[in-house]
């Protein structure tokens, strides 16, 4: 098995790269976790995910910066029903469209729009920064064991999927948000997995036992 996490400029993705190669070693599994910003691999790969930190816009320019990538990607995943798993920015750039700053095009894997958190901010800071708990509305295998669970969050955005039924768990900073979404092969979180310890470890095992 081939683990491919995109490397497109967006942070330091080796605790994402460990995070994986833990769970992968405590699974057994004869697997490969490669940070990699090339088509080919993402095309070879058994599983993808995608990272991101910072702006969305900055994000999605980096993301189709790389040769190939983008349509790579939609051969893999959408086409090729490869499991797939976006983290933070990565999970917002399946959406329509981005709202940080300026309008930017995401994948439009999950119709929907990425927009400010809308907060009290007397009583509640942006970004929201820390633990915070999940609740999974929609039953799904990469969320099994997790209803309940604090996991840890670091952004001032939000995806808005046009379906609810796209959105398989919800998290509350002063309003209800997605923090979960997902469709078919596709699923993506708000929170770092490689950042919130034991749960997300468990997310990840989960997510590399599935088979959409």
């Amino acid at each position: 098995m081939t683990i491919a996490i995109i490397d497109y400029g967006s942070g330091n993705l080796r605790s994402a790269q460990k995070a994986f190669e833990r769970v992968a070693s405590e699974l057994s599994l004869k697997s490969e976790v490669i940070l990699t910003a090339h088509a080919e691999d993402v095309a070879a790969a058994d599983h993808i995910v995608l990272p991101g930190v910072g702006a969305f816009a900055d994000c999605a320019a980096g993301l189709s910066s790389l040769d190939g990538m983008t349509d790579a990607l939609g051969e893999a995943v959408m086409n090729g029903g490869k499991p797939f798993l976006g983290i933070c920015v990565g999970m917002q750039l399946l959406a329509t469209t981005g709202h940080e700053q300026v309008f930017t095009s995401g994948l439009n894997w999950l119709q929907g729009q990425v927009q400010k958190l809308e907060v009290d901010s007397t009583t509640h800071k942006i970004p929201h920064m820390g633990w915070n708990v999940l609740n999974v509305m929609n039953s799904h295998k990469v969320l099994e064991g997790l209803d309940g669970e604090s996991v840890y969050f670091v952004h001032s955005y939000a995806f808005r999927p046009d379906d609810p039924n796209h959105s398989l768990a919800t998290t509350v900073h002063g309003a209800s948000f997605s923090s979960v979404v997902g469709l078919d092969n596709i699923i993506g979180t708000q929170f770092h997995p490689e950042k919130s310890q034991h749960v997300g470890l468990h997310l990840i095992k989960n997510f590399l036992e599935w088979r959409p």
